[in-house]
């Protein structure tokens, strides 16, 4: 079948692509570096024609401010009115935990298209990204809220399987299998690294702008886990 992924150069997008390629799907890549920009609408008429399902992994270039709301809130508008033009059969979204993507989420349900809605936890790609918003000088100030992150390979491996599948008009969930603490996971990380730089808990760091109890990043009970292990990845990525 003909899959469109939007966001097909990001993190998730080029790993999803290459996935369902070698599944035989048909797959056409969208994205603004590939002259399809969702927020303004422009190339999306062309990269909807004939698709069956489109796989939606896009991502605002920033968090926790007015535009990632901007961007969820008209890029979504637009993806889901060319999928409606082009009769799209399913529609699947990654997102994540958070605020921004609920605009997201919320316009998905509303529209009346078939989807299904995966939420994933936090990418071990982006483990750097996320102890740098508890820099402190020459220290790390990051709360002990619990987290369960998850390989970017596992969640394009998932989303693949889900195109291929029927929508589910529901939300699925997919965390790895693996579950630490934000300060936790922050040493772990910089010790591999050969960072001696301290972290300091302190629970009254917010999570980029949002303060986090215990369990705000845990996925719920029945949620896909995924295999590939902290250690694992850590082992394989500092070998590339």
């Amino acid at each position: 079948m003909k899959i469109t992924v939007v966001g097909a150069s990001g993190l998730i997008g080029t790993r999803l692509s290459e996935k369902l390629r070698r599944s035989g799907h048909d797959v056409a890549a969208a994205s603004l570096s590939l002259g399809v920009d969702t927020v303004t609408g422009k190339g999306l008429d062309v990269a909807m024609v004939g698709t069956e399902v489109v796989v939606d992994v896009t991502n605002a270039a920033s968090f926790g401010d007015s535009s990632a709301f901007d961007f969820f809130k008209a890029s979504t508008k637009n993806l889901l009115a060319a999928a409606a033009e082009a009769r799209v059969r399913h529609y699947l979204v990654e997102s994540d935990y958070f605020r921004a993507k609920m605009v997201q989420e919320n316009l998905i349900r509303a529209s009346g298209r078939p989807y299904t809605i995966l939420r994933s936890t936090q990418f071990y790609e982006f483990i750097n990204g996320l102890i740098d918003i508890g820099a402190d000088g020459n220290v790390f100030r990051l709360p002990s809220a619990f987290m369960r992150p998850v390989a970017a390979g596992d969640v394009a491996a998932f989303l693949a399987e889900l195109a291929a599948g029927a929508p589910s008009g529901d939300v699925v969930e997919i965390g790895g299998p693996e579950q630490f603490g934000i300060d936790e996971i922050a040493r772990i990380y910089l010790a591999a690294n050969e960072d001696e730089r301290q972290v300091i808990t302190d629970r009254s760091t917010s999570y980029f702008g949002v303060e986090l109890t215990d369990d705000a990043l845990i996925p719920g009970a029945g949620a896909r886990v995924a295999r590939q292990t902290l250690p694992d990845w850590l082992y394989q990525s500092m070998g590339e």
